[in-house]
């Protein structure tokens, strides 16, 4: 698998990611330890958690499987902090601090390679957040620091202020949404990430799952969608736009012999800015299907054809 430098850092990750949002909770240790031995044979090394997955759970996974399945040197570890348990985001520096000693705790390590701020927190103001920032590069805790699900101008913010404050934890990287049925980081997040150096890491860059066509007749029984915990998220991407973008994809497919997901997968994965497209496999044969889009390049007039159908 292809390696990719974030953004102006010399922080090196896989081009695909393994996100575990669902580690712990729909994905238990039989199917996480496939998954990681898999995608560490295929050359991954982007490992993507947070401190509110699974309560902590994920983390504590996580830990497991570097103990015990896959070594250490071989993966880019990144985990975030800012949200509660109740959702609410708390970027105060007493927390934050302790949510990265807690994870670490979990994860079995002295440091992180990436420690990401989770979300915005408008009631702490930004240069007591980004101290937490620099006392955990300071302190060898992370190598590495970006933000989670920041608008363009909050990111653009954060690397100023370190950049002004001549910062040795200058902000290398913006997480967000980013798929054919989501585009909206293109207006400011991925020109800001541009503007500051900052590389780009897609979550759910299959569109929550659409963008496989699994259901494209329906709700499967088996699928995230027919789960109360996940119903509401897929939902908005069931609608009649979305439906006509999967069926571009689905066309576009059929036309070049491979699945949709692999289609929508390597359009993400080869925008501009994009660093790595961090995907949620529940299972292992998801996530071998994941891989196989590694051997696929779009043709041109492919690519700009699912540009126009989904830039509406």
């Amino acid at each position: 698998m292809d390696q990719r430098l974030v953004g102006r850092s010399g922080l090196s990750v896989s081009r695909l990611g393994l996100g575990t949002m669902t580690w712990a909770r729909d994905t238990g240790a039989e199917e996480a330890t496939a998954q990681i031995t898999e995608f560490v044979e295929a050359g991954g090394t982007l490992i993507d958690t947070a401190d509110v997955y699974g309560g902590g759970d994920a983390e504590l996974l996580i830990g497991r499987l570097l103990r015990d399945v896959v070594r250490r040197d071989e993966l880019v570890i990144s985990t975030k902090a800012v949200l509660t348990p109740g959702g609410r985001p708390d970027a105060s520096r007493r927390h934050l601090i302790r949510a990265l000693d807690a994870s670490l705790s979990r994860l079995g390590l002295d440091d992180v390679d990436l420690w990401q701020l989770h979300a915005f927190d408008p009631d702490v103001p930004l240069e007591e957040t980004l101290a937490a920032v620099d006392l955990a590069v300071s302190t060898g805790r992370t190598a590495y620091a970006g933000v989670c699900d920041y608008a363009g101008w909050q990111l653009a913010a954060a690397a100023v202020w370190q950049r002004a404050a001549d910062s040795r934890a200058p902000i290398v990287c913006a997480q967000g949404e980013y798929s054919l049925l989501a585009r909206d980081a293109e207006q400011e997040v991925l020109p800001a990430a541009a503007h500051v150096g900052a590389g780009f890491l897609a979550w759910s860059p299959l569109g929550r799952g659409v963008l496989t066509g699994k259901y494209r007749t329906g709700i499967p029984a088996d699928s995230r969608a027919a789960t109360p915990h996940f119903a509401e998220f897929v939902r908005p991407y069931l609608d009649e736009r979305c439906r006509r973008i999967v069926e571009s994809v689905a066309t576009a497919a059929d036309g070049l012999g491979v699945s949709p997901l692999s289609v929508a997968l390597a359009w993400i994965r080869d925008r501009p800015g994009v660093s790595a497209a961090v995907v949620g496999t529940r299972t292992h044969a998801q996530l071998l299907g994941v891989l196989q889009a590694e051997e696929l390049t779009l043709p041109q007039a492919i690519r700009e054809a699912l540009d126009d159908v989904s830039d509406s």
